[in-house]
């Protein structure tokens, strides 16, 4: 079996409630290190090959400080195991999801660390 098909069926044995994410975790730190390619191939039918990007930049020159990008199926399983708060609430990007949003869902300046950090989904 390919090594991504193993952390694919890790990831969906998780999606399907046979293991716990703990489980899971340990499972693919034993597989070693996750890359983008493994968890890319795991998608939800109705997430149409879109994903959530997470980009932080330096506000002076631009240049990404760092970029997290995630298919939104994985995304849809996050947020299962994240309370709602008064800061944050895990319903407002299912929804954008479920809709079909395609756009920037945050943007926000931190001029004491001089970034930018911004959410969309592409």
């Amino acid at each position: 079996m390919a090594f991504h098909e193993e952390r694919r069926k890790v990831l969906q044995m998780i999606e399907e409630g046979k293991i716990t994410p703990e489980e899971g975790a340990r499972l693919l730190a034993a597989l070693g290190t996750q890359d983008e390619d493994a968890i890319a191939d795991v998608e939800t039918p109705d997430s149409g090959g879109r994903q959530l990007r997470v980009r932080v930049t330096h506000i002076a020159t631009g240049q990404e400080k760092a970029v997290i990008t995630l298919p939104l199926g994985v995304v849809e399983f996050g947020l299962r195991f994240l309370p709602a708060n008064d800061r944050f609430d895990p319903e407002t990007i299912r929804e954008a999801i479920r809709n079909s949003f395609t756009g920037r869902l945050v943007d926000v300046l931190d001029e004491d660390r001089g970034e930018r950090v911004e959410i969309l989904i592409e």
